[in-house]
């Protein structure tokens, strides 16, 4: 049964990862999937970074064989997914897919939250104090600006977004915030390091356009340009230094004190 969980959880992470790329790099047949009017391209390329940054999470999980650490990951399905399935079904209009999807989507977690729990955590190496700090630094921005999403409050994030797009993209910041918090209460290597690997993937995606977008940015947008893109590159390179520098911590085929699993098979 376990192989079977992992396996799924390798797949859904393998699909995430090509709509990610769909998103980011603007396929039509993938982004007319997106089911809100009005979607921006720079809204479109946001969306892959978060693909993205879930499938590199759970990767990195699945990778190290830290089955517990999915909990985290299950968290931020169901703490997106719930909220949304409810304002979905409230502008849905008979689409289907605004329906169907995020009940698919909240299963997916409260199942994977079940059996993830059963797991206890192997890699107990401590989580590092930068790792720490940052983490806490994201949760209240996150939560913060996730409100205001949530609430549409105008001009938080440093494009123009549809009030559908802004209440979405806040409960994606909110889902968020709840992993984040999950690492944080419960701290350990193997609760920080998908976190990390899930933020430079959504950074990886997100840097290069945000570049380009300083060229086209409103005027009264251009501080939150400026906050967002110094968020993403600090956050990029605190999880890169941690994954493939930190002698401590980064990734390789061999772990401290165990060989790391290299399938998804336990």
């Amino acid at each position: 049964m376990d192989r079977v969980f992992r396996s799924v959880y390798f797949i859904v992470a393998i699909a995430q990862t090509l709509l990610g790329l769909g998103f980011a790099l603007q396929i039509t047949f993938i982004t007319q999937i997106w089911p809100l009017p009005n979607t921006s391209p720079l809204s479109l390329i946001f969306i892959g970074s978060i693909f993205m940054a879930a499938a590199a999470s759970t990767l990195w999980c699945l990778f190290f064989g830290e089955n517990g650490s999915l909990a985290g990951v299950n968290l931020d399905y169901i703490a997106i997914f719930v909220p949304v399935m409810i304002y979905f079904f409230m502008i849905a209009n008979g689409n289907a897919v605004m329906i169907i999807v995020p009940v698919l989507g909240v299963l997916f977690g409260a199942v994977g939250l079940w059996w993830s729990l059963r797991f206890p955590i192997k890699d107990r190496r401590p989580q590092p104090m930068a790792a720490r700090v940052a983490f806490s630094v994201f949760l209240v921005a996150l939560i913060i600006v996730g409100t205001a999403l949530v609430l549409q409050t105008p001009n938080i994030l440093p494009w123009k977004v549809s009030p559908e797009g802004s209440t979405v993209y806040g409960w994606m910041f909110l889902g968020a915030a709840i992993y984040f918090a999950y690492a944080l209460v419960r701290p350990s290597w193997a609760n920080s390091g998908g976190q990390l690997a899930g933020f430079l993937a959504y950074d990886v995606i997100l840097v290069v356009p945000f570049i380009q977008h300083f060229s086209k940015v409103e005027a009264q947008l251009m501080p939150n340009l400026i906050i967002y893109f110094a968020v993403v590159v600090s956050s990029g390179l605190l999880a890169a230094y941690y994954l493939f520098v930190n002698k401590e911590t980064r990734m390789s085929l061999f772990g401290p004190a165990r060989a790391v699993e290299l399938s998804v098979a336990n």
